[in-house]
């Protein structure tokens, strides 16, 4: 599932009254939302559903699939999701 295809699922789960330029508004407020809670506090949970988490990643060495030199992988961010137990049980 796409952007485009979340945005058409949510106008259809509104109804009729709920036009395409307001599924987006919706689904574009939401990812800010949680965007805004990841930089703010490092997670978001949501229960029944899940949490999306900030990991650290640290420094490692890794090496250059084409010429085998050993190159420094600088320590990073990342955000993770964890299921919660209402969306593991529906998959």
């Amino acid at each position: 599932m796409n952007k485009a295809e979340l945005i058409a699922g949510v106008q259809k789960n509104l109804g009729a009254e709920c036009s395409k330029a307001h599924a987006e508004r919706a689904v574009n407020a939401f990812l800010m939302a949680v965007e805004e809670g990841l930089k703010k506090d490092g997670e978001v949970q949501m229960v029944g559903f899940g949490t999306f988490v900030v990991k650290h990643r640290k420094a490692r060495m890794g090496r250059n699939p084409q010429t085998k030199e050993p190159i420094e992988i600088k320590a990073s961010r990342t955000v993770g999701f964890r299921p919660g137990t209402g969306l593991r049980a529906s998959i």
